[in-house]
């Protein structure tokens, strides 16, 4: 299967550079190109393509709002930024985004980043999530469209079992599920199960949203360690 993708960024040799990395792969195919925001949500609309590979500071509308505006079950984003701790990738995150690729990325890296997305995965390690939040979450509503740490609780976090509380903790707190299954002493194939179990009761797409919404709703707190085994 052809993995369609759009490039939205407002310099044209990064668009055109992404475009050649990407379309000398055999089952990737680049369906269009934007210069800002505006122009990638009308793509996405256009094209339906599988992933975006989402520029912040673009003119007339940001890559935030573009984020917000495309991402879901169907279009997954990947938001390009020129610094691995840009603090507007916290709010692309939060806005949708399903991780975050640098603009100097190795060419191979990134092919499969755009693969990993398109597969239905989050790009970012658990522990880079974490290093994200905890860099940018700090400051309660100080950054553009990252809204406040430490909201209202969801009343969906009351439907999770005591150990799939446990699970999501243990998730924001950057534990892959190798290592969430040897401290739980369970098999990673149960660590699966708990996490597909948390994504669906809590109505998210992956654990990149999974760790946001664990942070802003105080389930764990920027620094903190991880709870007792």
């Amino acid at each position: 299967m052809t993995i369609r993708v759009v490039v939205a960024d407002d310099h044209e040799l990064v668009r055109t550079g992404f475009k050649l990395i990407l379309e000398a792969e055999p089952d990737v195919a680049v369906v269009g190109e934007a210069r800002d925001g505006a122009e990638a949500v009308e793509l996405v609309a256009r094209e339906r393509p599988d992933v975006v590979l989402m520029d912040i500071r673009m003119p007339r509308l940001d890559g935030i709002e573009a984020t917000r505006r495309v991402a879901g079950e169907a279009v997954r984003v990947l938001v390009l930024t020129t610094f691995d701790l840009d603090e507007y990738v916290y709010a692309a995150l939060r806005a949708g985004a399903s991780g975050f690729l640098l603009k100097d990325t190795p060419a191979e890296q990134l092919v499969a980043g755009v693969r990993v997305v398109a597969a239905g995965d989050a790009l970012l390690s658990p522990s880079v999530t974490r290093r994200v939040i905890e860099q940018f979450a700090r400051p309660a509503g100080s950054l553009v469209g990252a809204g406040s740490v430490g909201a209202a609780r969801p009343p969906a976090l009351d439907e999770l079992t005591e150990r799939e509380l446990e699970v999501l903790e243990l998730i924001a707190c950057g534990l892959s599920n190798a290592e969430i299954a040897e401290r739980l002493v369970v098999a990673q194939t149960t660590v699966k199960t708990h996490v597909a179990r948390v994504l669906m009761k809590l109505g998210l797409r992956d654990r990149v949203q999974a760790v946001v919404l664990a942070y802003e709703a105080g389930v764990v707190s920027p620094g903190a360690p991880l709870p007792p085994g």
